[in-house]
């Protein structure tokens, strides 16, 4: 299943709303049909309208990433220092941080990072799927992914992936409870893990005592030096 190229998409899509600065319509967090209708329904003479007019799937992956992480998030999902777009964008990210947790290990010689931007197509898969867990577990951190929302978002994501066995793994995932043990688990990598948090903290709001609180046990679960965390952290403040 090519869960990379789905995740490239929403990254895509959340970078594309950034940079022709769309602001998501709709008053609260999560709008559910609202909100979809917000960002799919009124295209009229804005951005949006450009996306659309450039390409339909696109907006497709906006309305179902906004619906899966609400307004706020994918404004901050798609910040500034993810100017390189997509996958490629978080595996840069990732790097700097492990680039620079390593040169901070005095004694403990360093080597090439193996992040999202420099694996071969069957690694970045792997990479992909674990990532893309990631961001399906935070999305449900702050506890409102109720029934009809989960739906909404099941519904929305299956326009976009491409094949009846990744839109299975996404209901899935969708249905899974929240486990911040069950998502470290996919980390058979240290630069694995880092891409898992970054992502996660892209996808979170800090300030709300339930998500600080998964990210705080998803790091713990992921075993991340408390240097490496820290970096990964000011990687995502700059994004």
């Amino acid at each position: 299943m090519n869960t990379s190229g789905l995740l490239d998409q929403l990254l895509k899509s959340a970078q594309t709303f950034r940079q022709q600065g769309q602001s998501m319509p709709g008053g609260g967090d999560r709008a559910g049909g609202s909100l979809l209708g917000d960002i799919l329904g009124g295209a009229g003479g804005g951005s949006l309208g450009g996306l659309m007019g450039a390409g339909g799937k696109g907006a497709l992956a906006a309305g179902a990433l906004g619906l899966l992480l609400g307004k706020r998030r994918l404004g901050k999902l798609g910040g500034n220092a993810m100017a390189y777009g997509g996958l490629a964008a978080l595996g840069v990210l990732a790097y700097k941080a492990f680039s620079n947790w390593q040169a901070q290990q005095a004694g403990t010689p360093g080597r090439e990072p193996q992040t999202l931007d420099r694996l071969p197509p069957e690694k970045a898969e792997r990479h992909s799927q674990a990532v893309l867990k990631a961001l399906v577990a935070a999305a449900k951190a702050d506890g409102h992914v109720d029934e009809r929302e989960r739906q909404l978002i099941e519904t929305e994501l299956a326009k976009v992936a491409e094949d009846a066995e990744l839109q299975r793994w996404l209901q899935a995932e969708l249905s899974r409870p929240l486990d911040p043990a069950e998502v470290a688990r996919a980390a058979d990598t240290p630069e694995l893990a880092a891409e898992i948090y970054l992502a996660s903290l892209l996808a979170v709001d800090e300030e709300q005592f339930m998500e600080r609180a998964y990210l705080d046990e998803l790091a713990r679960q992921l075993k991340l030096d408390p240097q490496l965390k820290a970096e990964l952290e000011t990687q995502a403040k700059a994004a």
